[in-house]
C-alpha cells in the first residue's frame, strides 16, 4: 500500500498498521447503500441479459480461462459474510472477496453483541466473529474505501443492530459510514429475551437513524427458519414477521426500497426442495413487491460435508434468479463446521457468480406456471399467512401472541407442536426502562424519533443547531477512543505474527499454520478416524481434528477430512521461486501459425508405454496445441529416438516433442541427451526445437542435457505452444 497515494498497489499487501495510523482524523467518504448498475455491452463474444458493470480489477472463474478470461459481473449485489474473530484478518479478506465479485461485506456472528448493554471500545478478540467497536468499523471502512477504489465499484459494508445497546450502535454506525445493518425487533424479543415493549422503541430510534443515513435495512425473518425444530413449516410465520417488520420500518420513516427481506429457503436435499422453497419465494415476491429481496443461503441443514452445502446452494441460487432476488448472499461451504476460511469465503463468492452467470437469461426461456402445483402452493401459503396474522390480532396484538407461543412452532399453521418461544410482557432483559418523554423534551441532535421540542429562544431550522452541529453533521465531533484494553487489542495480536520473512498456511487468522489432509481409510467409521488422527500425528501435524468424515460403505471403508497445524514455517529469503514463464495469448498464436505453418512430430521414446500426458498436450479435445493449428505427427509409445529424428526431417518439422515418464536408472537423461547428440550428429539441431516432458522433468534438466525447453508437473498445450511460436518468432527476426 502506497502511503502517499493513499492507495492499494496490486502486488502489495494491504498494510493493517497503515490502515490504523491516523484513525482519529478519519472520516468515510460517503453514505448509503449502492446497487451495481446494469451494464447492456458485449463482455467477450458474449451478450448477457442481467449484468453490471465490470470491475477495474478482478479475478474470473477458473474456467474463464477458455473464455479469454473474461469476467462478467451479475446484477445481483454478492455477499461475503466475513467474521474471523480479528478485524485486521478480516480486512485482508475483504479485499480477496470484493477481488472476486463481492461488494456487501458482511461483519456478522459476533460474540454475543446483542447481549451489550453499550458501545465498547478498542479493538478486542471476537469469539466467532468481531465486537463491534468504532475503532473497528472505523478501521474497516477506512481499509473498504481503499479496496473500493481498487476494484473500481462501492463496497457495502455491513453489519447488525440489536440487543439494548442497538440504538447507540446505530448512531455509531451512521457516523462511520455503515452502509447496511440487520434490524429487526422480533430479533431481540424471540432469541434475547430482551423485553418487548423496550426491543420496539428501541427499534424504533435505530431505524430512524437508519434512515437518516439511507442505510439498507436487511430483517431477521430467517432466524425462524434456521430455529424451528421444521424449518419448512414455518412459511406462514415467516411472512408475518416480515411484514410486521418491513411495515414497521417504513412507518418509522425508511423508504422502501431501502427495506429488504432477508429470505432463505426453508429446505435441502434429501427433501424436495424446489416444491417447497420455490412457492414460498413467489409468495414473497407477490406480497412483498414493493420491498427488496436478499437471498440467504439455507444453513439449517448444512452438514460438515463442503460439496453436499454447495449443491443447496446452487439450488438455492436458482430460487433467486426465478424470483429476481436484489442480493444474494454466499454462506461459506464450510460453515458447517468451521468458522469459515479464507478459500471458503471465495470459493462461496465464485458458486453464486458461477451460478448467476450461468443462469444469465434463464426468464426469457423458461416460465413459472400459472395454474397448478405451483400457484396454488402460492396462494395456500398466503392464505395461511393471512390467518395467522388475523389471529394475532383477535387475541390482542403481537405480544399476546407472543406470550401464548405462536412463534417458531415446528406446526404449519393453523397446526400447533407446542415448541414456539413464549416471552412475558412484563418480563425480559431491560423490563421497565421506557419511560415518557417530558413535554419539555429537547434533543440537540438529528434524525431522532419521536417528540423533540425545540425550545422558542432558539431560532432554528433544525435541532442540532442549538450545539452547532451533531456528529451525524460534523464527524470532527466525534469522541474517538482508541484502545483501553493493554493486551486484547489489535497491536498485540500483529506484533504475534508480524511479517518476518516466515511464511506459514493460514486459513483463519494470519500465520495460524492450518493445513488440511484428505484420505481414504479402507477400514469402518470409527477405526477410519482414528487411524485418520495417527496418520496426521506421524506427519507432524499438531492438534489434528476431524473435520468430516463420510462413509462410504460400512465394510469398505470411510473418507475422512482433518486439520491440523504445521509447526514450522518457510524463510521466504531462502526460497527459490522459479521465474513464471510468459505464454502467448491464443489470438498471437492462431495467427502466427495461420500465416507461417508449423509441424512438429511427437512421441513417448525409449521403452516407455505412456501416452496419456503426451495426448493431453497435443490433442485438440484437451486443450492441446493442434487447437492452434499446429500440424501433429503422432509416432505414439516406444518410439527409437532415431526415428522420431528421422520422422521430424522427412516431413520438415519445426519441433520434437519427446515424452518420456520412466526414470529408472535416468532413462529420461539418457533419452534426452541422445536426442540432442544425434540431431548434432544428422546436422538438424539448429533447425529443430527440441522439447521434452514429463512427471520428473523440469526446465532445468531438459536444458542441462541438450533440450531447449523442458515442462513438468501441471503443464499445458498452450505452455508448450507458446514456447514454440515464439522461438520461430525469434527465428524469422534474426
Amino acid at each position: 500500500m502506497s502511503n502517499e497515494k493513499e492507495k492499494l498497489i496490486e502486488n502489495e499487501k494491504i498494510n493493517v498498521e497503515e490502515i490504523l495510523k491516523d484513525l482519529d482524523e478519519y472520516k468515510p467518504k460517503r453514505r448509503g447503500w449502492h446497487w451495481r448498475e446494469p451494464y447492456n455491452e458485449l463482455v467477450g463474444e458474449f451478450k448477457y441479459s442481467e449484468i453490471s458493470k465490470p470491475l477495474k480489477k478482478s479475478k474470473a472463474l477458473p474456467a474463464a480461462r477458455g473464455f479469454n478470461n473474461i469476467d462478467p459481473q451479475p446484477i445481483q449485489v454478492i455477499t461475503s459474510e466475513i467474521a474471523s474473530g480479528r478485524f485486521e484478518d478480516d480486512i485482508r479478506r475483504m479485499r480477496m472477496a470484493a477481488w472476486h465479485g463481492a461488494d456487501h461485506i458482511m461483519v456478522i456472528r459476533t460474540a454475543g453483541q446483542s447481549h451489550y448493554d453499550g458501545l465498547i471500545e478498542g479493538t478486542p478478540e471476537g469469539i466467532g466473529g468481531v465486537p463491534i467497536t468504532r475503532k473497528e468499523v472505523r478501521a474497516t471502512r477506512k481499509a473498504l474505501d481503499l479496496i473500493e477504489e481498487e476494484v473500481g465499484r462501492e463496497i457495502n459494508f455491513h453489519s447488525y443492530v440489536s440487543g439494548v445497546a442497538g440504538p447507540d450502535i446505530a448512531v455509531m454506525f451512521a457516523e462511520e459510514g455503515v452502509n447496511g445493518a440487520h434490524q429487526d425487533p422480533q430479533y431481540n424479543v424471540l432469541y434475547r429475551n430482551i423485553n418487548m415493549i423496550r426491543s420496539f422503541v428501541d427499534a424504533a430510534v435505530a431505524k430512524r437513524i437508519m434512515a437518516f443515513a439511507d442505510m439498507l435495512q436487511i430483517d431477521g425473518a430467517h432466524n425462524a427458519n434456521a430455529t424451528a425444530m421444521k424449518g419448512y413449516n414455518v412459511l406462514p410465520e415467516l411472512m408475518v414477521q416480515h411484514a410486521i417488520n418491513a411495515k414497521y420500518s417504513e412507518m418509522v420513516g425508511m423508504k422502501k426500497e431501502n427495506i429488504s427481506l432477508s429470505t432463505v429457503p426453508p429446505t435441502a436435499p434429501p427433501a424436495p426442495c424446489l416444491k417447497l422453497d420455490l412457492p414460498y419465494a413467489v409468495a414473497l415476491r407477490k406480497i412483498f413487491k414493493d420491498y427488496k429481496m436478499r437471498a440467504q443461503m439455507n444453513t439449517k441443514y448444512m452438514e460438515s460435508c463442503t460439496r453436499e452445502a454447495t449443491v443447496t446452494h446452487v439450488l438455492n441460487i436458482l430460487i433467486s434468479k426465478l424470483t429476481s432476488a436484489d442480493i444474494q448472499s454466499t454462506i461459506t461451504p464450510d460453515e458447517g463446521r468451521n468458522v469459515p476460511w479464507h478459500y471458503n469465503s471465495i470459493h462461496a463468492i465464485n458458486t453464486a457468480k458461477q451460478a448467476l452467470l450461468g443462469m444469465d437469461g434463464l426468464k426469457e426461456m423458461v416460465e413459472l406456471k400459472d395454474e397448478g402445483y405451483l400457484p396454488n402452493k402460492v396462494r395456500e401459503i398466503t392464505e395461511r399467512a393471512v390467518l395467522f396474522l388475523e389471529e394475532i390480532i383477535q387475541v390482542g396484538g403481537y405480544f399476546k401472541a407472543v406470550e401464548e407461543g405462536f412463534f417458531v412452532d415446528s406446526g404449519m399453521y393453523p397446526e400447533r407442536n407446542g415448541d414456539g418461544i413464549a416471552r412475558k410482557i412484563d418480563k425480559g432483559v431491560a423490563t421497565d426502562t421506557v419511560v415518557p418523554r417530558d413535554k419539555d423534551y429537547f434533543a440537540p441532535v438529528c434524525a431522532h424519533f419521536g417528540y423533540n421540542h425545540i425550545p422558542e429562544e432558539y431560532s432554528i431550522d433544525k435541532p442540532c443547531e442549538a450545539i452547532e452541529g451533531c456528529t451525524l453533521c460534523k464527524h470532527e465531533k466525534i469522541q474517538y477512543i482508541d484502545e483501553l484494553d493493554p493486551n486484547d487489542n489489535v497491536y498485540k495480536r500483529m506484533e504475534k505474527v508480524k511479517d518476518d520473512g516466515a511464511i506459514k498456511p493460514e486459513v483463519e487468522w494470519k500465520k495460524d499454520g492450518i493445513v488440511t489432509i484428505n484420505m481414504f481409510i479402507p477400514e469402518d467409521e470409527r477405526t477410519s478416524e482414528a487411524a485418520a488422527l495417527e496418520i496426521a500425528k506421524n506427519m507432524n501435524l499438531l492438534d489434528p481434528e476431524v473435520i468430516h468424515k463420510q462413509v462410504l460403505q460400512d465394510s469398505e471403508g470411510t473418507y475422512v477430512e482433518v486439520k491440523g497445524k504445521v509447526g514450522f514455517s518457510i524463510n521466504k529469503s531462502e526460497l527459490k521461486v522459479p521465474e513464471k514463464k510468459k505464454i502467448l495469448s491464443d489470438e498471437t498464436m492462431r495467427e502466427f501459425v495461420k500465416n507461417h505453418p508449423v509441424r512438429i512430430v511427437a512421441a513417448t521414446v525409449g521403452e516407455d508405454e505412456h501416452s496419456v500426458g503426451l495426448r493431453e498436450i497435443i490433442d485438440i479435445k484437451h486443450g492441446g496445441i493442434e487447437k492452434y493449428g499446429i500440424d501433429c505427427v503422432y509416432l505414439g509409445t516406444s518410439c527409437p529416438v532415431e526415428k522420431l529424428i528421422d520422422a521430424a526431417i522427412e516431413t520438415k518439422a519445426q519441433a520434437i516433442l519427446a515424452s518420456t515418464i520412466i526414470t529408472h536408472n535416468d532413462v529420461h537423461i539418457k533419452n534426452m541427451q541422445k536426442l540432442n547428440n544425434l540431431c548434432i550428429e544428422k546436422g538438424v539441431r539448429d533447425k529443430i526445437i527440441l522439447v521434452s516432458g514429463g512427471t520428473q522433468v523440469t526446465d532445468e534438466i531438459a536444458k542441462a542435457n541438450g533440450m531447449d525447453v523442458g515442462f513438468g508437473r501441471g503443464s499445458h498445450g498452450n505452455d508448450v505452444a507458446s514456447f514454440i511460436v515464439e522461438t520461430l518468432q525469434k527465428r524469422l527476426e534474426e
